[in-house]
Formats: C-alpha cells, structure tokens, sequence
C-alpha cells in the first residue's frame, strides 16, 4: 500500500510538478533559497513557553501562573512563507507537504532534541475531522515519527468540544477558556511516558496546556509541546 501510495505520488508530480510555495521555482515545496530565508525563532527564548525573551529567562506570563505542559519549541515565526505553507497543508488539501515540513521538525529535534518517548498529535473535533478529511497535525506527526524513530499515539487523545479557531479569540484569557476541558485522554498508553505533543501553529500555548493537562492526568511523566510556527503577537 505504501509502494502504491509513492507511485500514484509520482504519477502526479509528473503531470503537476511540485512548485515553492515561496518563489514558485519548480523541484519542491521549498526551494533552498526560500528555505534559508524561513524566519527563524532564535534564542534568548523564554525556557517555558518558548516565546522570544530578550533576558532569556522565564518570561513574567509563565511565572505567573502554574502550567502542566514542561515547554514549548516552535522552529518558525508564523510569517510569510510558512504561513502559506501550513495554510496550503490545513485548507487547499496539500496533504503532502506534511512530508517536507516533517522534515524541518526532524532537523530541529536532531539539533535541539526534547524528552520524548512517543509523540502524540493535537486532535481535531470528530466534526471538523469529517469536514477536511485529515488532521494536519495527525499527519505530520506520521510523518516526523519514521524520521526520528518515536511511534506515534494518535488516538489515546480525544477533542471533546468544537470551539473557535483560537486566532480569532481577542486575547490570552478568551483562548485558554476556549480550550479549557476541551480534551480527554482514553487510555493509559501514555502512563509514565515523555510525550512530544505536535501541533501545526502555537497561538497562545493555550491549546497545548489543555492537551497537556488531559494527558498528564492519566499519568504522562512529561509533555512537552512542539509546533512547526508561533503567532508572534506584539
């Protein structure tokens, strides 16, 4: 089935060759070029949520409040390109771009590895699932898992409300109670276990917290949360 996957792949790059999302240069979805360009989020980093913090220490948003997610690293500002990119992979159905932005999660961990004995992905509602077909995340952390060795968990968490985007919520405070409660997780495979929680976009941490939670409660020893990109918000 594999085999046949990457064949009818083929097929199609033969009658439609793949384009950079940036530049528009034929080969692949990223060109070199647009590659070395992606804004990259560089250290002083908060250690906690990971968020850009000139002392380089926890931020005063982490040390006022009790977390149950370990930290957060997102590898991009979600700007430009790559917010194309992910926007092509969520909404136009570019399932495979998940393969050379699982790639850029791979080169990340290689370089800035994170506790982790299996990875789990955020999951979507069962309705939002129905409605695109795929979960984004749910494929990258397919794909990110035959990289770097780790299975992959990816029906032990459960979305248990539908809530708005958390972009569209005004502020920090309306994104965590949109996602508070909002997820379960159904089984103990995870009981004493480091998990890598994937995610396409971190907005405001508050999604990643809430699955935090959910998992921590049936026993997870770590979670720490890792996203393609960040909302940068000034």
């Amino acid at each position: 089935m594999l085999r046949l996957g990457k064949l009818v792949e083929l097929a199609v790059d033969s009658f439609f060759p793949r384009q950079c999302i940036g530049c528009g240069r034929i080969g692949g979805f990223l060109c070199p070029g647009c590659l070395a360009e992606l804004p990259r989020l560089m250290p002083p980093l908060c250690p906690n949520c990971g968020r850009p913090q000139a002392s380089g220490i926890v931020c005063p948003s982490c040390r006022q409040r009790q977390t149950e997610i370990d930290g957060i690293r997102s590898l991009l500002r979600f700007d430009d390109v790559m917010r194309k990119a992910i926007h092509q992979m969520k909404y136009r159905n570019l399932r495979s771009l998940s393969t050379c932005l699982a790639d850029l999660l791979a080169d990340y961990l290689r370089s800035h590895p994170l506790p982790g004995e299996v990875l789990v992905c955020v999951p979507l509602h069962p309705r939002r699932l129905r409605e695109r077909g795929y979960n984004q995340s749910g494929l990258l952390a397919g794909e990110l898992g035959g990289r770097i060795g780790l299975p992959v968990i990816d029906d032990c968490l459960v979305r248990l409300k539908q809530s708005q985007p958390q972009v569209r919520a005004a502020d920090v405070a309306e994104r965590r109670r949109n996602v508070m409660d909002a997820f379960a997780c159904r089984d103990d495979r995870i009981k004493n276990r480091q998990v890598i929680l994937i995610d396409d976009v971190c907005t405001s941490g508050a999604t990643l917290e809430s699955c935090a939670a959910a998992l921590k409660s049936r026993g997870a020893a770590s979670v720490w949360g890792l996203t393609l990109a960040r909302e940068i918000f000034n």
